[in-house]
């Protein structure tokens, strides 16, 4: 089961860097996401859409990011330790317009 987390992926959010799928900054109002590693699957995913259910509703967003499950705690990642291998982090936009 994927757990879905909250992420900013503005410029100086707590996402770190620029998307890795188009190098990137994205607003909070846009529905994007970023899957663990295992999920993301070397960039397969990039650009591509998927679908989010939780309470009774249904969210979807675009594939931008990698949240890395084997390098964290540096610069690039904002020093968060690496993700887990079940997470979808997802934009404001997700949880604000769409899921709650």
């Amino acid at each position: 089961m994927a757990v879905l987390t909250l992420n900013g992926f503005s410029k100086g959010e707590d996402g770190g860097g620029p998307s890795q799928c188009d190098g990137k900054f994205h607003s909070d109002y846009e529905p994007v996401v970023a899957l663990s590693t295992g999920w993301y699957s070397g960039r397969s995913r990039c650009k591509k859409h998927v679908t989010m259910s939780a309470n009774g509703r249904s969210a979807k967003a675009m594939v931008v990011d990698e949240c890395d499950s084997t390098m964290g705690c540096d610069e690039d990642h904002d020093y968060q330790p690496p993700c887990p291998n079940n997470i979808v982090d997802a934009s404001e936009a997700v949880w604000k317009y769409h899921l709650v």
